[in-house]
């Protein structure tokens, strides 16, 4: 059976002055969109049994208001991981391959440019966006072998949630 890699971008984050970058809040649209894309991902059925988030604010409450929308789908594991806030698209990878066998949906959410180049190693028919992931956007990275296998994907779908 196959298994199912959901990257998710952080939501769009306040920029407040004399606030340490770890800490940086997300903006009213950026809880909007994170809501948008938990309904999203709820209605096309990427329900996350595991979440490897990086450790920041914006990330924290992107995953929160995700979490909300999926409430009725269950309660995923979530751990918060330093290498996906500080780390390469090679640390990401690292991170993921590292993960238990077990999981079937595995949801990381971090920031760019490194989530942004992960979706792109994953993607060897070369359908991700030239620019990378917006904020709050989603790429589904449908993957044929384990996780601590993991090199490239089958297929690939992005989505952005936004609440314009």
């Amino acid at each position: 059976m196959g298994r199912t890699l959901v990257l998710l971008r952080h939501a769009k984050a306040d920029r407040p002055n004399g606030v340490p970058d770890v800490d940086r809040p997300l903006t009213e649209r950026g809880h909007a969109d994170s809501a948008l894309a938990g309904a999203w991902l709820m209605k096309h059925g990427y329900v996350p049994d595991l979440v490897l988030a990086s450790p920041s604010r914006r990330t924290r409450q992107t995953w929160h208001s995700v979490a909300v929308a999926l409430a009725n789908a269950g309660s995923p594991t979530v751990r918060y991981e330093r290498d996906i806030y500080e780390g390469s698209a090679a640390d990401l990878l690292k991170v993921l391959q590292q993960t238990e066998a077990g999981f079937q949906t595995i949801m990381m959410v971090g920031h760019n440019p490194s989530i942004s180049q992960l979706s792109e190693m994953l993607d060897p028919a070369g359908e991700a966006d030239s620019d990378g992931l917006r904020t709050c956007g989603i790429a589904i990275h449908e993957v044929a072998t384990d996780w601590a296998s993991v090199v490239t994907a089958a297929r690939t779908a992005t989505h952005t949630a936004r609440a314009d």
